[in-house]
């Protein structure tokens, strides 16, 4: 992911907003708020499998939308929808070296409960904790000599997430957004001849506009 263009999308809210003159409204109870950005989704190296070795996932960067319902004006739930893209491999296989799984496309839905401690601020932070599930599919591709499928098992795992609003006006809304998703499928090559887990456990960090209704 880009870091420059988050900070520089940020800073573009932080600075248009005060200039536009405009009262701050805050967040209130009842709001929902529409997104579309950018996101990097940057996977861990991590795991193991019944060959040795470590399972890798490329980073990849894709468009998202999520939308925001405010309970109160500090408690709202987000849910992101998006799908990437990444090249995954098993690295350091004794006496194979690296060994190409091919390509895989991740969706992974996650709901967050976020608390909003400044919902009346112009620059409102935010936290939140929540559930993701990952649904994996579109495996194939292997360049390498003997595979012949590649399953990675659709799976559970925790979200942490933390980020900012900056009102811009009283109906748009710039963000930035960072979560961090714990996240270890099962995978089965060539039927389950070659088994393994991958300790995936992306950063996904992002950068949008949101609409509020």
């Amino acid at each position: 992911m880009n870091v420059k263009m988050i900070a520089a999308t940020l800073a573009l809210a932080v600075a248009a907003a005060p200039a536009l003159g405009q009262e701050v409204r805050g967040f209130r109870a009842g709001d929902f708020v529409l997104g579309a950005g950018l996101i990097g989704v940057l996977p861990m190296s991590g795991g193991s499998t019944s060959i040795g070795g470590t399972p890798n996932a490329s980073d990849s960067i894709t468009p998202q939308l999520d939308l925001t319902y405010y309970i109160t004006p500090n408690v709202a739930v987000n849910v992101i929808a998006a799908t990437s893209r990444h090249d995954v491999e098993v690295n350091n296989v004794p006496g194979a070296g690296t060994i190409d799984l091919g390509r895989v496309w991740a969706l992974p839905p996650t709901v967050t409960l976020q608390y909003h401690p400044l919902p009346a601020s112009r620059i409102s932070p935010y936290l939140g904790v929540g559930l993701n599930y990952t649904v994996f599919y579109g495996e194939g591709g292997s360049r390498s000599a003997g595979i012949t499928s590649v399953d990675i098992e659709n799976a559970w795992g925790w979200a942490l997430n933390a980020g900012v609003d900056v009102e811009i006006t009283p109906n748009w809304i710039g963000n930035v957004d960072v979560k961090k998703l714990y996240l270890s499928p099962d995978v089965r090559v060539n039927g389950g001849a070659v088994t393994g887990q991958a300790d995936l456990n992306p950063w996904v960090i992002g950068a949008a506009v949101r609409y509020r209704f």
